[in-house]
């Protein structure tokens, strides 16, 4: 996993070396001041200015680095991306103008998940040094909560199943202070039946557990974060393709940014009363596998029959989103890879996100257009309700129709979520099928920043 590195440092007049950032519109007048040599050299590397095009400029005995942008006075996250992967190692100063939110894409750039390469990265990493002091802090905490989520899903399932959930969660809890309280094994069959049966097929070196964390002043208002952690997703009794299977060490994705914005939480020490929720199973194949048809008792007093135990994920947010709810929080997030619906309708780059308020789900939108993480709402839409009828049981968990698989699967999570309470829900892909600068191939967060700044908008000193 990525070691953290100090690669972001306030400017105290150390040697680096200049980086400037130049557009399209302005490269030509930008070029005037350099000398002849120098064009040529910008012209045998093809730069003009364009986006994430880079090149290095010779200058006396030494050189400068240039990388193009849109707008050098107003950075995305990923402005300085491409630079921080292809520059030779070493210190950066910018010389125009302040890297602003640019400085997140600067350290993810540079993210590598090494755990299993017997080789030593061979490369040292590239340090921007920046007049912009006040912004390091969170940057580099937005960083490493990024880079979290990266760790936790790429690792396999073999070495992340729920008792390594369970030590990420202890580990936060003994760093910041928190109530840690876990519920395992057949301890969950009478509080949380749902999170048992789908678990259960594990055995005991996977065991089922729920994990709770709490946090804060107990007078703050209380928000609920909830990540479903399948740790694998096998898809049970109706068992997925084995092309189907090759990612699903990813269906903890859910738990993995649960985690992070707990941790970004708790490091800001935002005004709130944090309850973490994390229902981690595998769901396996077993002799006491969960079967189709089965109809399982739930936390919230409903009976739910099973129309697929591939529809396990929210099964376990079931019960974890009713006991959230138990406690009158001014506000429950949820994060889960749960269907694959949602790609279908928004690629991997956009998660559905569900909300019930419409000021809730126009701040979620509001933050992550600004901060560079978008989501993208979905209707709860109460007409698609009757696709969650049963014959024998309160509700199915999975329509056989094939329509709004993404919807019903909201639809199903509101039934375990008191009347009344302020709730989000993210169906996030966890993962980045192809690079793009900043953020590459594998586990990603989608969603986690714009959960984020909403909640430092809403609820911050």
């Amino acid at each position: 996993m990525t070691d953290k590195h100090d690669l972001i440092q306030p400017d105290r007049g150390q040697p680096a070396t200049a980086l400037h950032l130049v557009s399209k519109d302005g490269f030509a007048d930008w070029a005037k001041r350099l000398n002849a040599g120098q064009r040529a050299a910008l012209a045998a590397q093809k730069f003009e200015g364009a986006g994430y095009e880079t090149a290095i400029v010779p200058d006396g005995d030494g050189w400068f680095a240039v990388g193009g942008v849109a707008n050098p006075g107003a950075l995305s996250s990923w402005c300085l991306a491409r630079l921080a992967e292809v520059l030779p190692a070493g210190t950066y100063r910018l010389e125009e103008d302040a890297p602003g939110p640019a400085l997140l894409g600067w350290v993810t750039a540079q993210y590598r998940f090494d755990r299993y390469r017997s080789e030593a990265p061979d490369e040292a990493p590239r340090v921007l040094v920046t007049k912009e002091v006040k912004a390091i802090a969170p940057a580099l905490a937005e960083a490493a909560a990024t880079e979290l989520v990266r760790d936790l899903v790429n690792t396999p399932a073999e070495d992340m199943g729920p008792a390594e959930l369970e030590a990420v969660a202890t580990a936060l809890a003994k760093a910041h202070r928190a109530e840690l309280h876990v519920t395992k094994g057949d301890l969950l069959e009478r509080d949380y039946p749902m999170v048992h049966m789908v678990g259960r097929a594990a055995g005991r070196a996977h065991a089922p557990r729920l994990i709770e964390l709490e946090w804060g002043d107990p007078t703050h208002p209380r928000v609920a974060v909830i990540g479903k952690g399948v740790c694998f997703d096998s898809g049970g009794l109706d068992i997925k393709p084995s092309s189907a299977m090759l990612l699903m060490k990813k269906d903890m994705g859910g738990a993995a940014h649960a985690l992070a914005l707990a941790q970004l939480i708790m490091q800001a020490a935002l005004p709130i009363r944090l309850h973490l929720l994390i229902p981690a199973v595998e769901n396996a194949i077993s002799g006491n596998a969960f079967r189709p048809g089965d109809v399982l008792r739930s936390r919230a007093g409903l009976s739910v029959e099973i129309g697929n135990t591939d529809a396990e994920g929210r099964l376990v947010l079931g019960d974890a989103l009713a006991r959230a709810g138990e406690l009158k929080p001014a506000l429950v997030i949820d994060f889960a890879t749960l269907t694959g619906a949602a790609r279908v309708a928004l690629g991997p780059d956009l998660p559905a996100m569900f909300a019930r308020q419409d000021a809730t789900a126009e701040a979620l939108l509001a933050a992550g257009t600004a901060c560079d993480d978008p989501c993208w709402r979905l209707p709860l839409w109460s007409g698609y309700r009757d696709y969650l009828k049963s014959d024998v049981a309160d509700l199915n968990n999975s329509p056989s129709n094939g329509f709004a698989g993404t919807i019903a699967a909201a639809l199903f999570l509101d039934r375990f979520v008191p009347d009344g309470v302020d709730w989000a829900h993210f169906d996030t892909f966890a993962w980045r099928p192809v690079a793009k600068p900043g953020r590459p191939k594998g586990g990603e967060a989608l969603g986690l920043r714009a959960a984020w700044h909403m909640l430092r908008g809403r609820f911050g000193a």
